[in-house]
């Protein structure tokens, strides 16, 4: 049976909107929206600019008709693509000072964490970013040979959804388990525990993420949700651990 609710792990990404504007947490805040502002404003940018293109190279002209029929797949699969490229390399840029929001955030919550920010933290909090991508781009070549080849390709928005959700979940979710000293493996290990949350908080900040306007806010916010999940999460657990013994 598998564990968790999708539901609640939406949730707290709606919860960490909500704590972007408070005391002690909005300052850390300002980098990460300033980062998020500049690359997706240059991702729509260049998207408006490029896409028809793009279409033109994929369709020989005698397929030209068939444009209407797939256009939109094509668009749901090369967007959620790129947006979550995009959301990658914000990611990386924002990385040392996502720590501290998660750790500012546990404060503001009465959590405990260990404090983010310092020169070796810094260091660590990159490293784990090229192990995120290095794991990212060796699951993401069969996605990418699945949406060229035809018939196949039909699957293939569903299956980019479903393991964006999921590597999202892992990316946002790395900065408070990261402050806590537990590694990547380790968090992959706790995010399967518990699937249905860890994919309802990542579809929801996959699907945030194509929103217009919203998507500016969504680093930040799913930081700060991220942080209150595995922050609940982990104390359900030790709670549950400790009714067993």
């Amino acid at each position: 049976m598998m564990r968790g609710n999708p539901l609640r792990g939406a949730s707290y990404l709606v919860q960490g909107f909500k704590l972007l504007n408070k005391s002690g947490v909005r300052r850390f805040v300002a980098i990460p929206l300033l980062i998020n502002t500049l690359l997706f404003g240059g991702l729509i940018w260049f998207g408006t600019a490029q896409f028809e293109d793009l279409l033109n190279w994929l369709l020989p002209e005698w397929l030209d008709w068939l444009r209407w029929l797939l256009w939109p797949l094509f668009a749901l699969t090369v967007l959620t693509a790129a947006f979550f490229t995009f959301t990658l390399v914000a990611n990386l840029l924002g990385a040392p000072f996502n720590g501290l929001l998660a750790s500012a955030v546990e404060r503001h919550t009465g959590g405990t964490t260990i404090p983010a920010g310092t020169a070796l933290s810094v260091t660590m909090t990159l490293g784990q970013e090229v192990r995120k991508f290095a794991y990212l781009i060796v699951r993401a070549i069969p996605l990418l040979i699945l949406s060229v080849i035809p018939g196949l390709n039909l699957l293939a928005p569903a299956a980019w959804f479903v393991f964006s959700a999921w590597m999202l979940t892992l990316e946002y979710g790395d900065y408070p388990l990261g402050n806590r000293n537990i590694d990547f493996n380790q968090q992959r290990a706790l995010a399967r525990q518990r699937p249905l949350t860890s994919f309802g908080f990542g579809a929801a900040t996959l699907v945030a993420t194509l929103l217009p306007i919203v998507n500016f806010f969504v680093m930040p916010a799913a930081v700060a949700g991220a942080t209150l999940m595995w922050q609940r999460e982990l104390t359900d657990a030790e709670a549950r651990t400790t009714g067993e013994n």
